[in-house]
């Protein structure tokens, strides 16, 4: 479990149970830019899956929190099958009237440290391929399309890894 940490005042730390609801919005908020003819009702109640997320005891969710308010959102644990010492970044949200105030970048460094403290030597994610600012995003902070699994015909996500820094 990670412990607060505080990067230019804003707080980064593990999001309790209670705050489902609110991570849920700000999933939807975010999600919503991307998407030319609004999000898609895919049927998902967001809160009752964020609150599976948040318990998970072999997951991890982290959030920024500034001046009370919760902006970003990562979550991320070792998905089933995959080698112990890989991490996926499932979910990473920026309260879009925040992008581009390094909420992205602090949220991202404090996973890195996560994936360090837990011995994760690579990570990988995937990524809508609408989302150009987000690959952009990911881009900037050292992610590669992954070789091992080039995105396939129609589907609509580009497949980045990450190699995690050693100590």
């Amino acid at each position: 479990m990670i412990s607060d940490r505080v990067n230019g005042g804003r707080v980064i730390r593990t999001v309790l149970p209670a705050e489902a609801e609110a991570i849920a919005a700000l999933h939807r908020r975010a999600r919503s830019t991307y998407y030319p003819d609004g999000l898609p009702d895919d049927g998902i109640d967001w809160s009752a899956t964020w609150r599976t997320a948040i318990e998970r005891p072999d997951g991890h969710v982290l959030c920024v929190v500034e001046r009370g308010r919760i902006v970003g959102l990562a979550s991320f644990r070792t998905p089933e099958g995959a080698p112990a010492e890989t991490v996926k970044l499932f979910q990473f949200h920026v309260e879009p009237d925040q992008w581009r105030s390094g909420i992205g970048t602090a949220l991202h460094s404090a996973c890195v440290e996560e994936w360090q403290a837990d011995g994760k030597r690579a990570a990988v994610l995937d990524v809508h391929t609408d989302n150009v600012r987000a690959q952009a995003f990911y881009a900037r902070q050292g992610w590669v399309p992954d070789p091992e699994n080039p995105p396939a015909e129609g589907d609509h996500h580009l497949f980045l890894r990450f190699s995690v820094p050693g100590e």
